[in-house]
């Protein structure tokens, strides 16, 4: 799943048409170098799916202790999430994620190099400390530097570049694990891939423009215009800056508001453990078991471990296709069907997935294509229903004065089941074998119930008139 980050609130203003020029190749760009965070945050994510094996052969690791290879980043990455956004409002957007580029940069090449087990773990934490900011701090970017019209499309395109990211990383797992599987620092040259756009992404920020609403924020209106001027025509630019300095005293008004004005208002309370509740069974449904250990799943299904890792590459494949179908149709079913319709096809997925693995024996030469079947299209359902709905409804139900701090409580969720399961999952898969999907299922089950029963449809819907609805008692939440 890509944790990503929902885009500031807009304000309804009559603005000049957008246009052509320099100015659009210039977004372009930025769009392009930002969106690299996005793209390590995938990579890196993504590449242990098949440089663990290598990583436990070479250490001579548990199962417990090939979870805590995962675990770490992700312990990391809450941590991350958690401390980015502040550290992005006191020095500004681009210079966070400068740093972050350098922070993947140390992470990559410690890992890269380390001699032992312990150093390595280390490391990983780091290299999530940058995994969880850029999470956070690269969709802020961009919605604020994005005109209104592309914001969604902007923040989108870093959606991509997440899945896009994985599927690089199984990629470069297949071609370095097929060509060089013999040398025993393979999972070396699996993980210094990242090296290189970390570098694009920490030399490309310091050309880009910091963001104009946070140069707005800092009381520095002139210098906010400037940048206008670079990513809008001049006639736009000066109508936008109206727009800034709106959404600046909205954020004023939103930080204002703590945990002790939320927690006074019970149907805030309910509404929260809704986000939160949905936040992690977007993470029960297993989607993060099977990117960060799909090869050792085909390699238990039946393939050898070359095999696995070429099949693997068709997880990225398909997370991809099934993001840009989802995005595609997102606007035109509601919110519920699409939730209820993924968890339930996922659902029966893991039944079909555990089923055929308990039955079926080891030997018989259909099994692994069949379970490699069911798990493409788990990740399908997933990456195009459940992932991508998630993250729109959370921006949707959530009021405006307590969005940040409703977010961040479930982004901090999000990241924590990520890590526990993907904790567990090896020495779980070890002891129950593909029984381990049935718990899954299970998980999935719940996950339509909760919908149908709880989570209120905010398909075209002003966000005043879900909040009039939530407030007044007349939902499901």
């Amino acid at each position: 799943m890509s944790h990503g980050v929902m885009a500031p609130d807009t304000v309804a203003l009559d603005l000049p048409e957008l246009g052509k020029g320099r100015h659009t190749a210039r977004l372009s760009l930025i769009g392009v170098i930002a969106t690299f965070g996005g793209l390590l945050f995938g990579y890196d994510t993504g590449v242990l799916n098949g440089a663990l094996p290598y990583i436990a052969d070479y250490f001579r690791l548990s199962p417990l202790q090939e979870g805590l290879v995962t675990f770490s980043l992700l312990m990391g990455a809450t941590l991350g999430a958690l401390v980015s956004g502040r550290i992005a409002d006191r020095i500004g957007r681009r210079a966070t994620i400068t740093g972050l580029g350098a922070l993947f940069f140390v992470g990559a090449l410690g890992c890269v190099v380390a001699p032992t087990y312990h150093i390595l773990i280390a490391f990983r934490v780091v290299l999530g400390l940058a995994v969880g900011g850029a999470s956070v701090t690269v969709p802020v970017y961009l919605s604020e530097v994005a005109p209104t019209e592309q914001r969604g499309s902007m923040i989108g395109r870093n959606d991509i570049m997440i899945v896009s990211g994985q599927f690089l990383a199984f990629l470069f797992n297949a071609i370095i694990g097929n060509l060089l599987g013999d040398s025993d620092s393979v999972w070396r040259l699996m993980l210094a891939v990242a090296l290189l756009p970390a570098i694009v992404l920490f030399v490309g920020m310091r050309r880009m423009p910091e963001s104009p609403r946070w140069l707005m924020a800092q009381g520095r209106s002139a210098e906010a215009l400037q940048v206008l001027r670079t990513v809008r025509s001049e006639e736009r630019a000066q109508a936008e800056m109206e727009e800034v300095r709106a959404l600046t005293k909205i954020d004023a008004v939103a930080r204002s508001t703590g945990w002790r004005d939320l927690l006074a208002e019970p149907w805030l309370v309910r509404l929260l453990f809704v986000g939160m509740g949905l936040a992690a069974l977007a993470q029960l449904t297993g989607i993060n078991s099977v990117m960060y250990y799909g090869t050792q799943v085909l390699e238990q299904a039946g393939f050898t471990r070359n095999t696995a890792l070429i099949f693997n590459v068709l997880n990225g494949v398909i997370s991809i296709v099934a993001m840009l179908i989802g995005v595609a149709v997102v606007n035109r079913v509601n919110r519920r069907t699409m939730l209820i319709l993924g968890f339930g096809c996922v659902t029966a997925l893991h039944v079909f997935i555990g089923v055929t693995g308990i039955v079926l024996p080891i030997d018989n030469p259909i099994r692994p294509y069949l379970l490699t079947i069911g798990m493409l299209g788990f990740l399908g359902f997933v990456q195009g229903t459940i992932t991508l709905v998630g993250w729109i409804v959370m921006s949707e139900i959530f009021p405006l004065r307590v969005r940040r701090l409703m977010i961040g409580a479930s982004v901090a969720v999000l990241w924590l089941t990520n890590a526990l399961i993907s904790l567990v999952f090896p020495p779980v898969v070890q002891a129950l074998d593909f029984a381990t999907f049935l718990l899954f299922g299970g998980c999935c089950l719940f996950g339509v119930i909760f919908t149908a029963r709880w989570l209120p449809e905010t398909r075209g819907r002003s966000l005043e008139s879900i909040e009039a609805e939530l407030a007044t008692g007349g939902t499901r939440a």
